[in-house]
C-alpha cells in the first residue's frame, strides 16, 4: 500500500480502519508502515476505499 503525501489530508480514517498498516507521521499525514498480512487485506482495502481524497493505492 502507498499513501500519496500530496493528496493526504491527515484525517486518520485509514489508521482507524487498519492501524497495523497505516500510521500518521510527524507531519500529521498518513503513511503505510507495513504490507498487510493476509488477515489484514480486507481492512487495508477498506481503508483504501474509504479514503476521502483517494490518497491510498496498492502500488
Amino acid at each position: 500500500m502507498y499513501v500519496n503525501p500530496d493528496l493526504c489530508v491527515g484525517c486518520g480514517l485509514c489508521c482507524d480502519l487498519c492501524g497495523s498498516v497505516f500510521q500518521l507521521n510527524d507531519q500529521g499525514l498518513a503513511q503505510a508502515v507495513a504490507e498487510p498480512a493476509p488477515a489484514e487485506e480486507e481492512a487495508a482495502r477498506s481503508a483504501m476505499d474509504s479514503c476521502p481524497v483517494s490518497a491510498i493505492s496498492e502500488a
